[in-house]
């Protein structure tokens, strides 16, 4: 209870406030890449049945290493969504290779869409738009699609600081998200302040967005790890929030937990019901170990808040 007193937890009269709470750390997502999941000898030992694990596809990384990936962990009971980023894809037909491979050989019917990071797209996919343009998805029968938001901006998208063609995609997203049999939901970068966050979902929701938010937050890591990883990111203002607790001297040397930012979204979803923010995917910066702790500790210490 110490935790939940904390921060704020429950707050408001009745442990019912506890229940978003509760929600975001029941069902948050994680993700790894190939070769980490090859030091794990048990996901299983980590993580509760049924989690979520996206599997982060790196520049280089063979195709093969994701399916024996994607296939061990479908394999160990949980639900896995590989990256499925465009510009590592030279066309259409590559395309429905790595789905048909992903579908029949580890019986995945998830993905991410994303760009990707590369600079030089290796053929004519240069964005998630053209992978859903190319209809392969649904004819393939992939059940649930997410994509990629960005609270903080992202100057690859928008180069003038503005979120115009960043939104603009979105709202394409929902469009279609409103013509396919498949779930869809929009999981953001990794942030480190709420507000930010809820401004732009709240924004989203205003321009008719409906697709669920899973909140990125980074995994405890050294506050060295944090802001490396936020600056090659390109996060925004929340950045902030760590820039202040570097010249915080009794906190500097403490590895940073997200439950500030974590709680903040939970309240949120207190006091605004119909927000479209669902739940958390951690970045595990630090560790998935160290990630997947955390999270079990939190579980932990909210559950006797709602049984008693």
């Amino acid at each position: 209870m110490a935790w939940l007193e904390r921060f704020g937890a429950g707050r408001g009269g009745s442990e019912t406030s506890n229940v978003p709470l509760a929600k975001m750390l029941a069902n948050h997502s994680i993700e790894v890449m190939p070769r980490t999941a090859a030091k794990i000898d048990d996901f299983r030992a980590l993580l509760p049945a049924g989690t979520r694990i996206y599997i982060a596809h790196i520049e280089g990384t063979p195709i093969d290493d994701m399916v024996a990936t994607a296939r061990r962990l479908r394999d160990d009971g949980f639900a896995v969504m590989p990256h499925v980023p465009a510009r590592a894809i030279r066309d259409a037909a590559e395309l429905e290779e790595w789905l048909g491979r992903y579908r029949d050989e580890a019986g995945v019917e998830e993905a991410l869409l994303l760009a990707g990071g590369m600079m030089r797209p290796a053929g004519n996919l240069h964005s998630s738009i053209d992978m859903l343009k190319t209809g392969l998805f649904d004819r393939l029968g992939f059940r649930r699609l997410h994509v990629a938001g960005h609270p903080e901006g992202n100057v690859d998208i928008d180069p003038d600081g503005s979120s115009a063609e960043a939104d603009k995609a979105l709202l394409w997203k929902q469009a279609y998200s409103e013509r396919t049999d498949a779930e869809m939901a929009i999981v953001t970068q990794f942030a480190f302040d709420a507000k930010p966050v809820i401004a732009w979902a709240e924004r989203l929701r205003g321009a008719g967005v409906t697709m669920p938010i899973h909140v990125g937050v980074a995994g405890p890591a050294k506050l060295q790890t944090l802001i490396k990883y936020a600056v090659a990111c390109g996060v925004g203002p929340s950045l902030k929030v760590l820039q202040r607790r570097a010249l915080d001297v009794s906190r500097l040397m403490l590895p940073y937990e997200p439950d500030e930012v974590v709680t903040a979204l939970a309240a949120y979803g207190v006091a605004s019901p119909d927000s479209l923010i669902e739940r958390i995917h951690i970045f595990p910066l630090g560790g998935i170990k160290a990630a997947a702790g955390w999270a079990r500790e939190r579980r932990d210490a909210i559950q006797p808040a709602l049984a008693g």
